[in-house]
């Protein structure tokens, strides 16, 4: 049944009217694939010298959104989604769940949401097609409007609009991430994974830390579309001293801001990895900055310096 309906779905949009779709189309409709489709993708996401395979298994039961995600290598490490909450199962450590509406580092959960939330900071560009994973596709590119991000380019499958490939460009033009899909399957039913998963019991969500203490640090400079989305207090590893938390995100990009009391050990300026991912500190009045993302250092040393305590 549903193979009939995509191939509904495929000639209601023939080849010319695809042609004329915008980018902001192309992205809205795979948005609606990744909500509303059951499928099945094998992916591999490359960083660097790092090389991790992955399975993305995705339905709905009873109308609700289900999803697993599971790493092929190293020791089990699994991710269970049942509507807004997500479940991590690890090896080491008894499983633990947290509020989200997707699982983090696989398909950015922006991508699935509202697109027009990241018009403040990137335009949409239609690109060429390329076949990957024997499915013809689709590139949008999506470009920052400023230089406190970086570019990504997405591959949509022209049939079902699910992503076939997702990249993370430097302002260079180089390549710092990939998502990579070796493997699309669009399935007839819900998976049995996803229809006991929907069923199990999971870990009750973890309440966030008591913040009766915690002080109101606010920024004077955010890029444009960056929304503070977390604010919390974690204890570091190897500290007894707990540390101010901010999250702060554009919907692709994200952003986590520590701050702490300042010590005598001094902390590295700045980092930046092969993959995207830097460091910065600054020092604010009697208080460490530490902002850690995957966008370039210096968006980082200016959000850390823009911090002030309310």
């Amino acid at each position: 049944m549903r193979l009939i309906l995509l191939a509904i779905i495929a000639m209601s949009f023939p080849a010319m009217a695809r042609e004329d779709m915008p980018a902001k189309a192309w992205l809205e409709n795979m948005s609606q694939a990744l909500r509303e489709q059951e499928f099945k993708i094998s992916l591999i996401q490359l960083q660097a010298d790092h090389i991790r395979p992955l399975v993305y298994i995705h339905g709905k039961v009873e109308d609700e959104e289900v999803a697993f995600l599971e790493h092929l290598n190293g020791p089990p490490k699994n991710a269970v989604r049942v509507g807004n909450t997500v479940t991590f199962i690890e090896h080491d450590q008894p499983a633990y769940s947290v509020h989200s509406n997707r699982i983090q580092g696989v398909i950015p959960g922006a991508l699935a949401d509202d697109v027009s939330k990241l018009e403040e900071g990137y335009q949409f560009v239609l690109g060429g097609r390329s076949r990957i994973a024997g499915r013809p596709g689709q590139l949008v590119r999506i470009i920052p409007t400023d230089n406190n991000r970086y570019g990504y380019q997405v591959w949509m499958d022209m049939d079902t609009y699910l992503p076939l490939r997702f990249d993370m460009i430097s302002g260079d033009k180089q390549l710092l991430e990939q998502l990579l899909v070796v493997e699309l399957l669009v399935l007839d039913e819900v998976p049995a994974i996803l229809k006991e998963a929907y069923k199990q019991e999971w870990p009750p969500v973890l309440s966030q830390s008591d913040r009766d203490g915690g002080e109101d640090w606010q920024f004077s400079w955010l890029p444009a579309g960056f929304k503070v989305l977390i604010k919390d207090q974690h204890r570091l590893i190897g500290s007894k001293e707990a540390v101010e938390y901010i999250a702060i995100s554009d919907g692709l990009a994200h952003i986590s801001v520590y701050v702490a009391k300042a010590g005598e050990a001094p902390l590295p300026e700045e980092l930046v990895t092969r993959n995207g991912l830097s460091l910065a500190t600054e020092r604010v009045g009697n208080a460490e900055v530490v902002a850690v993302g995957k966008v370039p250092a210096e968006t980082l040393s200016r959000i850390a310096k823009s911090i002030m305590l309310q």
